[in-house]
C-alpha cells in the first residue's frame, strides 16, 4: 500500500504539473486524512467543507481499531503523539454492571475540536487548498471524492447527542450504558480524566427539556443512575451537539460516485470504530486515486476498485455490528447479552477483534 514515489515536499514542477486534480467534498476525518496523503505525494488537492473549523462534533472522540501502520501511510501518525491510550472497558444495562474487559489493543483519544484542526493545518502546512462554508453539491465529474458525511434520511428516528462533562469519575475506563432503545458512551478526553465525552445514540422521543437535555432523555430510556452522576457534573453547554436524520449501514451511494467514511457506510457507535473506518476508507481509496492522477487508470475504474476495496474491508464488520445493534436495542437481545456477559460467556475479545 505505501507509495512515496511522488512527494509534495520533494516532487518537481514538471512531475506534479502532469498530476491530475482532485477535489474532495467534504472535510471531516476521511476527507482531510485522504488529502494529507494525496498532498505527500504531489497530488493538488481542494477540499471542500460546508462547516468551518474548529468544531464539535457528535461522535465518541476515541478510535477503535485504527491500525500505526495506516496512520503512518496516511501521513497523519504524529498527529496522535499525545492521544491518550485506552485499554479497559465496563459496561451497564440499566443500574448493574454486566462486564468489565481489556481491549484487544488500546484505543486513542482525542477530542474532535482538538482532531480536526490538527488536520486542517497539516492538510494546509503541505499546500492543500481548503475551501470552508463551501457546500459542494454533487454533480457526476472525474476527480470529484463524496466524503461530505452520512445521507440525509428524513423518516429516520434515530437521534445523536453528545456533550462534555466536568466532575464524572471513569476510573480510567471507557464505560458503555444500554438503555431501553438506547446506549451512551463515557470516554475521558483528558489526560487527568476530569473532562468525559458523553455520546449516546438513541430514539426519538419526547423532547428533552431544561438546561441538560442529556439527562432528561438519560431518563427517558431508563438509565437514571447514569442521569443522577451527570446531574451531579458540569456540562459545557457549547460543546452539546446533536444530529438526526441518519440510517446506519450504507448510505444508499450515488451511482457513478467516489465515496467514503460516513457518506458509504455507517457502523453502529457502539463499536467506535466510526473514525477508524473513515481513516481506512481513506486508505483504501489512496492507491486507486494515485492511479488516476498519474494517468494510469481511468476514472470509472477508480470507482469500481475503490468500491471493491470498502467491501472487502468493512462488509463483515459493519453486518455484524448491524447484529449487535439490533440486540442492543431490543428487549430480548438486551436481557441475553446481558445474561451472558455476567456467566462469563460474552466473547468480548472475539467481537472486539471482528467490529475493530
Amino acid at each position: 500500500m505505501e507509495r512515496r514515489g511522488l512527494i509534495a515536499r520533494g516532487a518537481s514542477c514538471a512531475s506534479m504539473a502532469k498530476m491530475k486534480v482532485i477535489e474532495i467534498a467534504g472535510g471531516g476525518l476521511a476527507g482531510l486524512s485522504l488529502g494529507i496523503a494525496l498532498r505527500e505525494r504531489g497530488v493538488p488537492v481542494t477540499v471542500r467543507e460546508a462547516s468551518s473549523y474548529p468544531r464539535h462534533r457528535v461522535c465518541g472522540e476515541f478510535i477503535n481499531g485504527v491500525t500505526e501502520d495506516t496512520l503512518k501511510n496516511l501521513g497523519i501518525a504524529d498527529i496522535f503523539h499525545d492521544a491518550l491510550r485506552h485499554h479497559s472497558t465496563r459496561w451497564w444495562m440499566g443500574s448493574k454492571q454486566i462486564l468489565e474487559a481489556q481491549l484487544t489493543r488500546p484505543a486513542l483519544g482525542m477530542s474532535r475540536w482538538e482532531m480536526d484542526e490538527r488536520l486542517r493545518i497539516r492538510f494546509e502546512d503541505i499546500g492543500g487548498r481548503l475551501i470552508t462554508k463551501d457546500r459542494v453539491q454533487p454533480e457526476l465529474r472525474e476527480g470529484l471524492v463524496w466524503a461530505a458525511g452520512r445521507r440525509l434520511e428524513k423518516k429516520s428516528q434515530l437521534l445523536g447527542l453528545k456533550a462534555h462533562f466536568e466532575g464524572v469519575d471513569l476510573n480510567g475506563f471507557l464505560e458503555m450504558h444500554i438503555g431501553v432503545g438506547a446506549y451512551v458512551g463515557l470516554t475521558p478526553i483528558t489526560p487527568d480524566g476530569s473532562k468525559v465525552n458523553v455520546c449516546g445514540l438513541f430514539k426519538k422521543g419526547p423532547r428533552a427539556k431544561g438546561v441538560n437535555p442529556i439527562v432528561d432523555v438519560l431518563r427517558h430510556c431508563g438509565l437514571d443512575t447514569l442521569s443522577n452522576r451527570l446531574e451531579g457534573a458540569r456540562m459545557d453547554p457549547v460543546s452539546l451537539t446533536g444530529i438526526s436524520g441518519f440510517q446506519l449501514g450504507g448510505q444508499r451511494v450515488l451511482d457513478h460516485f467516489c465515496s467514503l467514511g460516513d457518506s458509504e457506510r455507517m457502523i453502529p457507535p457502539f463499536t467506535g470504530n466510526g473514525m477508524s473506518m473513515a481513516f481506512e476508507s481513506a486508505e483504501c481509496a489512496l492507491p486507486h486515486l494515485l492511479n488516476y492522477c498519474e494517468g494510469v487508470e481511468t476514472w470509472g475504474k477508480v470507482i469500481e476498485e475503490v468500491r471493491d476495496s470498502l467491501d472487502k474491508k468493512f462488509q463483515k464488520r459493519v453486518r455484524l455490528a448491524l447484529q449487535l445493534h439490533r440486540c442492543l436495542t431490543h428487549e430480548v437481545g438486551r436481557r441475553v447479552l446481558s445474561s451472558a456477559a455476567v456467566a462469563g460467556v460474552l466473547p468480548f475479545g472475539w467481537l472486539h477483534r471482528k467490529l475493530s
